[in-house]
């Protein structure tokens, strides 16, 4: 039998891991600079929990879970011969994987609101589950990182999650560029050119401008229903030119009938002006057709690219007023952002980005040259641990050359040797892999030259 894992899904090994880990760590530590704090969510919910939140398309997207024990107990033959996929899974299955972070994170609000510190900041970073067709860049596993503020309407929370995403791509020294809309203002494009009710097709179509072109987006809100006059008078808005600030201004003026899109300019102009003042390294744009799944977003909405590789988008949010409504608790506001740590994977592999010392090896080996040496080397290995040095000891007296291989395939910069001259003065000799230099030194000069 071949052995093999699920489609979709993938092992990753030390290499891998060591930059997932350097990733992992990046986003984290800046969070946590902002006082974000770390939840984690079972992998497991209540397909009650999961099911009618992502539309019909992501019910179907859900991984279920089949009940244990004696699942076909409650299942009648007529149901059986039936083969009514859905109501079988109804009562064959109670529990699913989670498809993504945020549904989990508002069922954990709504069950533990009484701990919580209002706003509540959290990240979470952990895998999710859906059952779409694997292909190139998607899986069926794979990780979010995500970071939410909830319980505060303040546009402050904006401005932060917009530095943490400028200081994390910093850090990974990936260019990027952060755009940024707000649902208010599509709405209020929507309703000056008279199309209110034609809002999803609208954006669905200017969502696409990147991709198709203008000549692309008049085609599909033609076939939407938007008459010729309505596509005339959108296209000149979403294409406006000039300044962050100028665009805001043009913007000002077209808008000016609608209550909903000059709150939105507001809104942006606000998060703007404040950014400004924090000198991000980073370009920030008013994007006017972005849209971002705009059934649940409600304000502000963001969205990350990579400038130096073809990856789309690499981190993206937005402001939603009403997370915890699905469970019965309506008005708490939140904003948050993901970011994808797979894309970001592979950004920092294209461009060669990953620090020299990300993969975590050991510092030094040991060489085994039976029990006598080994004896010797183990209290030495123990003051180097101590000390926070990595190393390790050849399990077995191997000849040297095999030694010396497992040395350089794990890429260990260091190789400590102890034979009987270097027991009877109580030193050890350390060989520089990549010089071939060799020194004799004590304990403590040996130490002091692995922490250099």
């Amino acid at each position: 039998m071949k052995t093999s894992i699920p489609k979709g899904t993938r092992d990753f090994g030390p290499v891998e891991m060591a930059k997932r880990n350097y990733i992992f760590n990046t986003i984290r530590s800046v969070y946590e600079l902002y006082g974000f704090q770390q939840i984690e969510t079972p992998a497991q919910e209540t397909l009650q929990t999961l099911m009618g939140k992502y539309g019909e398309e992501g019910d179907k997207l859900l991984f279920k879970i089949l009940n244990s024990g004696d699942y076909l107990a409650k299942i009648s033959d007529e149901e059986l011969t039936e083969r009514n996929a859905l109501r079988l899974a109804a009562k064959l299955c109670e529990k699913g994987l989670r498809y993504d972070l945020t549904v989990p994170f508002a069922r954990y609000v709504v069950m533990h609101r009484e701990e919580l510190q209002l706003p509540f900041k959290r990240y979470q970073v952990q895998p999710v589950w859906r059952a779409d067709r694997p292909q190139k860049g998607r899986y069926r596993e794979f990780y979010q990182f995500d970071g939410d503020v909830v319980g505060s309407d303040s546009l402050i929370n904006e401005v932060e999650l917009m530095q943490i995403v400028d200081t994390v791509f910093q850090r990974f020294g990936v260019r990027v560029a952060i755009k940024i809309n707000n649902r208010k203002i599509l709405t209020g494009i929507a309703e000056v050119i008279g199309a209110a009710d034609k809002i999803v097709d609208i954006t669905v179509a200017i969502d696409k401008f990147d991709k198709i072109g203008i000549e692309g987006v008049r085609a599909e809100l033609a076939d939407d229903g938007l008459s010729e006059e309505q596509i005339h008078q959108l296209e000149p808005i979403i294409t406006l030119d000039g300044t962050n600030a100028q665009r805001l201004r043009k913007l000002k003026a077209i808008l000016k009938d609608s209550e909903t899109g000059l709150k939105g300019i507001e809104e942006t102009d606000y998060i703007l002006s404040m950014l400004s003042k924090c000198r991000l390294k980073n370009k920030l744009e008013l994007d006017l057709t972005l849209a971002r799944g705009l059934s649940y977003y409600t304000g502000a909405i963001f969205e990350v690219k990579a400038l130096d590789t073809p990856m789309g988008s690499i981190s993206g949010g937005g402001r939603y007023d009403n997370l915890t409504g699905i469970f019965g608790m309506p008005g708490l506001s939140g904003v948050g952002i993901s970011f994808g740590v797979d894309r970001i994977y592979d950004v920092l592999n294209a461009l060669d980005l990953y620090p020299k010392g990300s993969l975590q090896t050991s510092k030094v080996l040991f060489i085994n040259f039976g029990d006598k040496e080994t004896a010797y080397c183990m209290p030495i290995l123990a003051q180097l641990r101590k000390a926070g040095i990595r190393a390790e000891l050849f399990p077995d007296a191997a000849k040297m050359k095999k030694q010396m291989s497992y040395a350089n395939a794990k890429e260990i910069p260091y190789v400590a040797l102890a034979g009987d001259n270097e027991m009877a003065k109580g030193k050890i000799t350390l060989k520089n892999m990549l010089t071939g230099k060799q020194i004799l030194v004590d304990t403590s000069k040996l130490i002091e030259k692995l922490k250099k």
